[in-house]
C-alpha cells in the first residue's frame, strides 16, 4: 500500500509542476499607455527603453530577445496613437516579454 501512496504522490508532483509557467512569470500592467520609447542611455546596445503611464515607470526591451522588432513596433504604435495596451513585465526584470492589444 506504501509503493501506490508514493506512486500517487509523485504523479501528482509531477502533474502540478508541469504545464505553462511563462504566463506565471510575467506581471501584467493592464490598460496601460505607453508614453516613450527610447535608447536605454547606460546600455543602448541591449535594450530600449519604454515608458508607461503619466507618471511613467520605465521598462526595456531586450534587443537580444526574438520578438524585439514585433514587440518594439507595437510599442511605437501605441506610443504614436495614444492607445492602450496590456503589457506584460518578467518578474525581477523590468524587461517587457508581451504587449497585447486590449480585446
Amino acid at each position: 500500500m506504501k509503493i501506490w501512496t508514493y506512486i500517487l504522490f509523485l504523479l501528482f508532483m509531477i502533474t502540478s509542476c508541469s504545464g505553462t509557467s511563462g504566463s506565471q512569470n510575467l506581471t501584467w500592467y493592464n490598460n496601460s499607455v505607453i508614453t516613450d520609447v527610447t535608447k536605454d542611455p547606460e546600455k543602448p546596445e541591449e535594450f530600449t527603453r519604454i515608458s508607461i503611464g503619466i507618471s511613467p515607470q520605465i521598462f526595456y526591451l531586450s534587443k537580444k530577445g526574438a520578438d524585439y522588432k514585433a514587440l518594439l513596433e507595437k510599442a511605437n504604435q501605441g506610443h504614436k496613437k495614444g492607445k492602450a495596451y496590456n503589457i506584460g513585465i518578467e518578474n525581477n526584470t523590468n524587461i517587457i516579454k508581451q504587449i497585447n492589444e486590449i480585446p
